[in-house]
């Protein structure tokens, strides 16, 4: 059973059939996380409303990074067939046209087909059924390499002079600790898909170890610029 806010999520069928969609690069949703946003295009502060009219819900998806929508011509990118859905769980208005929420992540879900629409946001019917594991706290997190994990995360942290709360890492549990570190990692949209595609929380885990070493080595060996 998956919470976000006041609601409950026991199966796919506690989940709208059609959502909007809010393409983001390089933001990562995961279930029982939680993404901040301002939202201030009027056709996502629309799409909000829409949310808030409805189940609150909304689907964060990636657009493909080689396929960007294209200014001139104005279509809307392509993206990529897997995102999150997050439901609203705290609203607010700014007084200067500016909204800001907190999404909370349920579940991650597949697009099956867009839709032709009026609205100035994209809708979406969509599928869970692949992810009925999402649903379940913590499932997963037994198998997870949490030293290795942490022995990464304290590498990065010591090659970009960065600290952390180590009395909040020390108490998150496996699958909040794999989860945050995933969307807070600085990578690009490929590995954030990677990221969120992973199969299982241990694969997830070990994506992005393996893409951090990868991302520690290439600084390592990046030549120093000496200046003259």
């Amino acid at each position: 059973m998956a919470q976000a806010g006041n609601v409950f999520y026991d199966s796919p069928r506690d989940i709208p059939a059609v959502i909007p969609l809010f393409p983001l690069e390089e933001a990562l949703l995961l279930p029982r996380t939680q993404m901040p946003l301002n939202i201030f295009e009027e056709r996502y502060i629309a799409m909000i409303d829409h949310a808030i009219r409805n189940d609150r819900i909304i689907g964060i998806i990636q657009p493909h990074s080689e396929q960007e929508q294209s200014k001139e011509e104005n279509k809307p990118s392509n993206l990529y067939p897997i995102g999150c859905l997050g439901r609203i769980s705290a609203y607010g208005e700014t007084g200067d046209g500016r909204v800001l929420i907190t999404l909370t992540g349920i579940s991650r879900f597949r697009v099956t087909k867009e839709l032709e629409t009026d609205t100035p946001y994209r809708l979406a019917e969509i599928d869970c059924e692949d992810f009925t594991e999402d649903l379940i706290e913590g499932f997963g997190e037994d198998a997870v390499e949490r030293k290795q994990l942490l022995d990464v995360f304290r590498s990065f942290l010591e090659a970009n002079n960065m600290e952390a709360d180590w009395d909040s890492v020390d108490k998150s549990s496996n699958e909040i600790l794999v989860n945050s570190l995933s969307m807070m990692s600085p990578y690009g949209i490929a590995e954030k898909q990677a990221l969120l595609e992973a199969e299982s929380l241990a694969l997830r885990a070990q994506t992005l170890i393996a893409i951090t070493e990868m991302h520690l080595a290439t600084e390592s060996d990046a030549p120093s610029t000496i200046l003259q």
